[in-house]
């Protein structure tokens, strides 16, 4: 045998190959849960993305995506993009409803279909109010950033903003009872901005996030209008609780509440369903809290100190 016959590292002997290709395959076999086939009804991660994508270039035409010129153009444009994303999604709520991982929750075909339909129908219809919050937002980012310029660099430099954008769309369809698909989009925001909100939390008017790096905020927490959070911050539940099948509860109250024109600032811990932060308070950078605070109050740290103030 010649030396570029022998087995190396990077040349492993056919023997090699048969073997480890055999090893992988056990190894996914053996573990139904870790693989999915094209027979098993499941959202496409890709589509998804794409989704996403063509949301963004929906709630600031121009911004990114196409460029049009003239208002017949970007008419034609709005209308072939709304055409493009009622197909993709579509067909992704309905691989979405017929999804079934575990035996017991995936709808039959034709009732995945038509709840694809409605959801889809539902979505379309409400573009237009997520379109002014959206743009509240971004209003709401430029007067509370002394950094930026103008409301263009909000739109196209501000994190908080992009993850607005997903989290208002996703949370539509987390109302509409839409399956995994709202999750998938939150995640697609949380790699891209470092900001990781569930689909579930319910934002008022007027959100800002500012730098956002970090910020966490969890499935049932309720933000009020007017409220600003900064890096770091995490609105999360107080501890996991344990059912008396010994499972994980779920679906039930576990995140904080802040009331109207919260600010809370860097690295501060929000924690509990009890805890609610009263309108107008302020929660220092730092502070750890699982009590709620009256309005208008100053949470200062690194002991706990309420203070009462006039506005």
């Amino acid at each position: 045998m010649n030396d570029a016959s022998k087995p190396t590292a990077s040349n492993p002997s056919e023997s090699d190959a048969e073997r480890r290709r055999a090893d992988v395959v056990a190894s996914v076999v053996s573990n139904p849960e870790t693989h999915r086939t094209a027979s098993t009804p499941m959202p496409d991660a890709e589509v998804v993305v794409g989704i996403v994508e063509r949301l963004g270039w929906l709630a600031f035409p121009g911004f990114s995506g196409p460029r049009v010129v003239g208002p017949a153009a970007l008419e034609r444009h709005l209308g072939d993009l709304l055409d493009e994303l009622a197909t993709m999604l579509s067909g992704q709520l309905e691989a979405a409803f017929a999804h079934d991982p575990i035996g017991s929750r995936g709808f039959l075909p034709s009732e995945a279909r038509a709840r694809a339909t409605v959801g889809t129908d539902r979505f379309l219809d409400r573009i237009p109010a997520i379109r002014g919050l959206l743009a509240e937002d971004a209003a709401a980012a430029f007067e509370g950033d002394p950094a930026m310029g103008h409301l263009d660099e909000v739109i196209l430099c501000c994190p908080g903003l992009s993850a607005l954008v997903v989290h208002r769309f996703s949370h539509e369809l987390y109302l509409a009872g839409v399956p995994l698909v709202p999750r998938m989009m939150s995640e697609i925001a949380h790699a891209r901005t470092g900001i990781d909100m569930h689909p579930g939390a319910v934002v008022g008017r007027r959100m800002f996030i500012d730098h956002g790096t970090g910020v966490v905020v969890g499935e049932t927490t309720r933000i009020g209008d007017g409220c600003r959070l900064y890096q770091g911050v995490t609105l999360g539940a107080k501890r996991l609780e344990v059912g008396e099948d010994g499972l994980i509860r779920r679906g039930h109250r576990r995140h904080p509440t802040l009331e109207d024109d919260v600010t809370v600032y860097a690295n501060a811990t929000i924690l509990g369903e009890d805890t609610v932060i009263g309108r107008g308070s302020v929660v220092n950078g730092g502070v750890f809290l699982t009590t709620s605070v009256p309005p208008d109050s100053v949470v200062s740290g690194p002991r706990l100190e309420v203070h009462m103030r006039r506005r």
